[in-house]
Parts: C-alpha cells; structure tokens; sequence
C-alpha cells in the first residue's frame, strides 16, 4: 500500500527505505515515553523496610564474609563458657544460630536457609572450640588449674577400669594412668569435643536458616 512521503507528500510504494523524489528516509523509530511513577510511590517506598527493597536471592554462602561473623558469636560464646556462665550446650546451640542471624543482617540481599544454616553454625562451632581451648588454656595458666584437668582425666580412667574389670584391658588402663597416657587421653578428648561443638553448632544454625526462611517467605 502506498503512502505519502512525510517530507515531500509524494506517493512512496510501500517498503521503500527512500522517497524516489527527494531521497528522504522513510523509516522512523517511534521512542516511547519513560514511565512515570505515581506521586505516592516515594512516600511508599520511604517506609519500606531493607528485606523489602532489597530483592532476596538464593546465592551460595560466602565464605570470607562468613568469618566474620562467625568469630564473632564463637568468641561469645567461648567467653560465656570459660567464664562458667553459660552451659556448654547451650552456649554452642546459640553461637551457631547468633552466626545465621548475623551473616543475614550482613548480607540482607541473599536468602538463608537450613542447610545454609547448618553450615555457618558448623564453621561457628569450629571457632568456638579454638577459642575456649585457647582461652580454656590461658585460664589454666593464670589460675594454675592443670591439677583439676589432670584429676578429671584420672577419674575418667578410673572410672573406666571400675566399668570393665577384664584383665585384658588393665594394661590399656595402666598405660592411661601415666603422663604419657594422660597426654594421649586429652588429645582424645579434644577431638571428641571438637566434633560436639561443630555438631551444636550445626544445629544451631540449622535452627536459625530454618526460621530466617519461614520469615522469607511470610
């Protein structure tokens, strides 16, 4: 179909990139106009809250912004239980789920959940088992407890040899008695604590994704 040339108002055929009569351009771009907002949307948007605004994306856990908050719920919670003032247990449990709550409020812009969770709060509970055996030993040194932690080592063994009294196991036993024993019985133990603080603090941050993603999606 035939149009006008918008130049020269001579008939152009349709398809035609130039008018034949005064070589004008017949091809024009149309730019829309911006959208605009509605007057209310700054009010709107000035009391939203920073979940809000920002959008919530599922990105793998950053481990270097991780550390930082996890050390610093481990080191609390490694001061509550050096000091005696907070259960073990507990305070394990609450540093893994104050590591979630921290790494959120550091990166608002990413979503937290269970397994996300219970990763921060095993990296937590590594932490903290550091800093309660370095604090633990600092103590130890200041209050010249090593008599107590060597006596408890010892009722552990004895009350091992009252629990199994078979004649093979009396030479094991023996051995443990001695200092190099009692060095070999503490390592042990070390272990065993480091792998309940990771576990604690796996809970913990489980716990912590587990409820930052209920808030999500509410």
């Amino acid at each position: 179909m035939d149009q006008p040339c918008y130049k020269c108002g001579q008939m152009v055929d349709e398809g035609r990139v130039f008018c034949p009569h005064c070589q004008a351009p017949q091809i024009r771009v149309i730019i829309a106009e911006p959208a605009t907002l509605p007057a209310t949307a700054p009010a709107q948007m000035g009391t939203l809250t920073a979940s809000e605004t920002v959008p919530m994306i599922a990105l793998p856990m950053s481990w270097d912004q991780a550390a930082q908050p996890c050390a610093v719920a481990a080191l609390i919670a490694a001061l509550g239980i050096v000091t005696q003032l907070i259960n073990p247990i507990v305070a394990s449990i609450g540093a893994g789920f104050l590591a979630v709550a921290l790494y959120r409020r550091r990166n608002p812009e990413i979503s937290v959940h269970a397994r996300m969770g219970a990763r921060l709060g095993a990296i937590c509970g590594f932490f903290s088992f550091g800093m309660s055996a370095i604090l633990g030993a600092v103590r130890v040194a200041i209050l010249h407890e090593g008599g107590k932690i060597q006596a408890f080592l010892l009722d552990v063994v004895q009350q091992t040899a009252v629990r199994y009294n078979d004649p093979q196991y009396q030479a094991s036993l023996d051995f443990l008695r001695s200092p190099a024993g009692l060095i070999v019985l503490l390592v042990a133990y070390l272990i065993v604590t480091l792998i309940l603080f990771i576990l604690l603090g796996m809970v913990g941050g489980a716990l912590g994704g587990a409820g930052l993603s209920r808030r999500d999606r509410n």
